[in-house]
């Protein structure tokens, strides 16, 4: 391309007279120096954006509940960039990403600087999508981000963070499938940890009926999907740091399900921490609520910095 017509291309008329006439009488190192320095400049600055980014409804696979939010940060890098992979409650059978949506936007004020992943999984219903369906999802769409670590230009260092069902999804990825290490930190918001103690010691007598549901059977009939479905089975010394949440009023999921938890991370040295609000149930508001990501904003930035 000739210099004279490129930069007729790319500069108005009144700026090219100063610049042609500059130019001409350098000699041609200097004027290829220019041409190639200009050429260099003008690529489409879209194929190194770092803009702030979110990607609605992205299918890490085939069923239509198989889908993510990603909300990717200004000026994010696959090198320093951690991600927070969200994990909505429902009792397996109902529930929906868009439950997370104000806690999103929490998320993004107080860690301006971190990805976050919003995921919907196939839910229990009529006698389909029993466990481990929905384990097996969260672990498919946790890989489907890792491998995707360079496209978004995020690290594969990451959180989990769940509420009630997603909670327990959540330790469940955390202890049991992080073969490679990349969830540094879990947080549970009133999860269950141990599935037959709920069923056997329901806060509710709907309790054991929602788990024959969604298991298929009872502790007896369905021993070992019990057993293998229960994230406090799978604690060890590797586990990664926790942070637990419970109300003592909790209708539907009792806060011995996370004290059992915190006492088996300590036994095996694993980093955790226990929030308890006496006079909480399932979920909460107000100043508790502002404590509750005052403290997870803590942790994420202790753990994932």
């Amino acid at each position: 391309m000739n210099l004279t017509h490129y930069l007729y291309q790319k500069f108005p008329a009144s700026s090219l007279i100063y610049i042609i006439n500059f130019i001409k009488p350098m000699n041609l190192i200097v004027y290829l120096f220019i041409f190639f320095s200009l050429v260099s400049c003008s690529k489409n600055p879209s194929a190194d954006t770092t803009d702030a980014q979110k990607i609605s409804d992205v299918s890490y696979g085939a069923d239509a509940r198989q889908k993510m939010d990603i909300y990717l940060p200004a000026d994010r890098n696959s090198s320093v960039t951690p991600l927070v992979i969200l994990i909505h409650g429902g009792g397996w059978s109902g529930g929906d990403k868009q439950d997370f949506s104000l806690f999103i936007i929490e998320l993004q004020t107080r860690l301006p600087g971190y990805a976050i992943a919003n995921i919907n999984y196939r839910l229990a219903s009529n006698g389909n999508n029993l466990f481990p369906t929905q384990e097996n999802d969260i672990k498919t769409a946790v890989e489907f981000l890792l491998n995707k670590s360079v496209e978004y230009k995020i690290s594969k260092q990451l959180a989990l963070i769940g509420a009630s069902a997603g909670a327990h999804l959540s330790l469940l990825q955390a202890y049991k499938h992080n073969t490679n290490s990349s969830i540094k930190a879990v947080v549970s918001l009133f999860g269950p940890t141990e599935l037959v103690s709920l069923y056997n010691s329901p806060a509710n007598p709907s309790i054991p009926l929602l788990l024959a549901g969604v298991i298929g059977g009872t502790p007896a009939s369905h021993a070992t999907i019990y057993q293998q479905s229960s994230p406090y089975n799978f604690v060890s010394a590797q586990s990664c740091p926790t942070l637990l949440f419970h109300g003592g009023n909790d209708p539907l999921v009792p806060a011995s399900q996370s004290t059992q938890l915190k006492d088996k991370l300590a036994a095996n040295g694993v980093v955790n921490q226990y929030i308890f609000y006496p006079s909480e149930g399932h979920g909460w508001t107000g100043a508790n609520l502002t404590d509750t990501f005052d403290k997870i904003e803590t942790f994420l930035k202790q753990q994932v910095p």
